[in-house]
């Protein structure tokens, strides 16, 4: 199995139920598809570089993961699919990019 991070921006106009829901889909969609989350990440309401769909904000959510390489061609076919989602990227981690993720992780609790 391969690492990956996946952040997507998600519509600002979602009521905070209906980003839950959309968040959870996709911890379950990676879930049921033999996949398991490392961590996931609420980054809330930022504004965007550029209007995407007239909207000049958007909720960013993180999520890294172990997963089979099938997975994310069906994960990214499901973020195109799903209209409350403006944008997404996957990245593949490598060992460097682990290891910085590892670290973020630790700072983040530190703050917490």
């Amino acid at each position: 199995m391969n690492h990956y991070e996946t952040v997507f921006i998600l519509n600002p106009v979602l009521s905070e139920t209906q980003i839950e829901e959309a968040v959870q889909k996709y911890v379950n969609f990676i879930s049921t598809q033999g996949g398991t989350i490392t961590s996931q990440e609420n980054w809330g309401l930022k504004k965007l570089a550029y209007p995407i769909e007239n909207k000049k904000s958007g909720f960013y959510h993180l999520f890294e993961y172990a997963a089979p390489a099938e997975v994310i061609a069906a994960l990214e076919v499901d973020f195109r699919r799903d209209e409350r989602v403006m944008r997404y990227l996957t990245v593949k981690l490598d060992k460097h990019a682990l290891a910085w993720a590892e670290k973020r992780r630790k700072r983040n609790k530190e703050k917490a």
